[in-house]
């Protein structure tokens, strides 16, 4: 069967184990279903997010001139305490920035290699979870908006890191971490302005991935210098597919590729 699509984050549904969908823009696939199948990508064009045109994707799916003139490519996107609407105060567009900063924010500690501290949107949650391929994640604040999240992110970085080392992450390489008792040292921590938004009592969420196997050492596949490609699918974990040889590809950090899929 042949499908062909441009690239767009894998749309996740949180079961035991996870299900994992790539959404094409006349097809929706169930990846679970295809693993230990043969697949084959092939790139064809880009297709920026955003303008649409065959345009050479720079970052998140968008080409350069979209990516430093639309408001959801704005630097508060990755650096949450850059957010400024809550002061009223425009970065690129004040309603579109009002609408998403100005909701229910969580910072969280999450294991995908070693412990990590994330900012999601409430409404993020768990996907901002399974997106990182965390295998086990706890909430700590829940605050009205970005910026009292990304300034506790920037607290806690301090003394965790803020990023995923991926490569452990596709392993299954996790230390053995007690989240409870990190969120607990790390509560004294909090800025002033974020600690009447502590969370006790919250559980720890654990996160299955549809994996049968694991690569012994990773190898990213890079479409645009390897435009086809061809393996077994053992399992999806992150945003990331991997394939019986080792091979993985990451679906969201090719977003914005045209490439054709042919399931065998």
């Amino acid at each position: 069967m042949m499908y062909q699509g441009v690239l767009t984050k894998m749309q996740t549904e949180f079961g035991k184990p996870i299900q994992y969908y790539l959404n094409f823009e006349d097809d929706f696939l169930n990846m679970n279903q295809l693993l230990d199948k043969t697949l084959t990508l092939n790139f064809e064009k880009f297709e920026c997010l955003n303008c649409h045109l065959n345009k050479e994707i720079y970052r998140q799916g968008f080409c350069k001139s979209c990516f430093f003139e639309i408001p959801t490519a704005g630097d508060w996107i990755m650096r949450p305490e850059l957010s400024t609407a809550h002061l009223d105060v425009e970065d690129r567009d004040l309603e579109y920035e009002k609408k998403v900063q100005l909701k229910p924010h969580i910072v969280y500690l999450a294991l995908s290699s070693e412990i990590k501290v994330g900012v999601t949107r409430k409404g993020q949650v768990p996907t901002r979870w399974i997106d990182q391929g965390a295998v086990k994640a706890v909430e700590i604040v829940e605050v009205p908006n970005r910026y009292l999240a990304g300034i506790t992110e920037v607290a806690l970085k301090s003394f965790v890191s803020d990023k995923t080392n991926w490569r452990k992450m596709l392993q299954n390489l996790n230390e053995d971490a007690d989240l409870l008792a990190k969120k607990e040292e790390l509560k004294q921590f909090i800025p002033e302005e974020a600690k009447p938004y502590y969370l006790p009592n919250r559980e720890v969420v654990e996160l299955e991935f549809p994996v049968l196997s694991y690569p012994e050492k990773v190898k990213s596949l890079n479409l645009t210098k390897t435009p086809n490609y061809s393996g077994v699918l053992k399992g999806i974990k992150g945003q990331y597919l991997i394939f019986e040889d080792n091979t993985v590809f990451n679906i969201r950090g090719n977003e914005g590729l045209v490439v054709n899929l042919s399931i065998d």
